[in-house]
């Protein structure tokens, strides 16, 4: 894999917001902030914006992951209190708020890689991933209530991942749940020994990159779409995306390969 790079977008501190490194169509994000938990600062979620932003057409996977015992811990608490004004908490979870949607924008399929507790914003951001594959030890909470703030923005992806009734019981009672439980809830796909967390996404992204760039790309904004579609418009939307992604080269390259029992050659990789 390629030499970590460093984010622009750096806090005073002497290290780098973010690693990034990219290899074989694989993007991998790491938030570098473990002493601090890795909080989702001004300046953190503007460096990942700034990288979301500058991913390109070669990149297949993007993966997010941290270092430090905490995945991501949520909103930076004292930053908040700083700026102890309406106009500064709106600018900020809409700022949040962009991000998570960029995500969702993106081409490329998302993994959360999770080693850690995964709190408030951070498990947002793990909900808000395409994909999350996280270590056994690692832990979930929207713990704002405990500190009198309904987690309103992390609501959003958590209910959509989990069943209402386990999303509202989280959000009411702040509670941490395991790893075993958040993969049988939903958040997870999968969960593993630590130590073969960094296999397991690998082998993951990995599989997705030898798919077509087109139908991958074409199947996550379909996937999204339809999600909030009533049943007939969300069959109109995927029969027209169907027919439209059939005059794709690379459909007529699978069908063949698939015909004459040999692997496919895609154009878009």
């Amino acid at each position: 894999m390629a030499e970590p790079t460093k984010n622009t977008a750096s806090a005073d501190e002497s290290e780098p917001l973010l690693l990034i490194s990219a290899a074989n169509g694989i993007t991998h994000i790491t938030l570098n902030r473990p002493a601090k938990y890795n909080v989702l600062s001004e300046e953190m979620l503007a460096a990942l914006q700034d990288t979301i932003d500058s991913i390109d057409g070669d990149q297949r996977v993007v993966v997010i992951k941290a270092l430090g015992k905490a995945f991501c811990a949520g909103h930076d608490l004292k930053q908040m209190r700083s700026n102890p004004t309406q106009d500064y908490y709106n600018a900020l979870f809409k700022t949040c708020s962009h991000f998570m949607n960029s995500l969702l924008a993106l081409k490329q399929p998302v993994i959360a890689q999770v080693d850690g507790i995964a709190t408030a914003a951070g498990c947002q951001l793990v909900a808000n991933c395409d994909l999350a594959i996280a270590s056994n030890t690692s832990r979930f909470a929207v713990s704002g209530i405990d500190v009198g703030l309904f987690c309103s923005t992390p609501s959003v992806p958590l209910s959509r991942n989990v069943s209402r009734k386990r999303a509202f019981e989280m959000l009411m009672t702040g509670e941490f749940i395991d790893a075993e439980k958040a993969l049988e809830w939903g958040l997870l796909n999968r969960v593993v020994e630590a130590e073969a967390l960094d296999d397991a996404v690998l082998e993951l992204a990995e599989r997705i990159v030898q798919k077509s760039a087109v139908a991958v790309a074409t199947g996550k904004g379909l996937f999204y779409d339809q999600l909030e579609m009533p049943l007939k418009q969300a069959y109109v939307l995927a029969g027209e995306t169907m027919a439209c992604n059939m005059m794709a080269e690379d459909v007529s390259e699978g069908i063949d390969a698939f015909k004459e029992k040999r692997p496919a050659v895609w154009k878009h990789r």
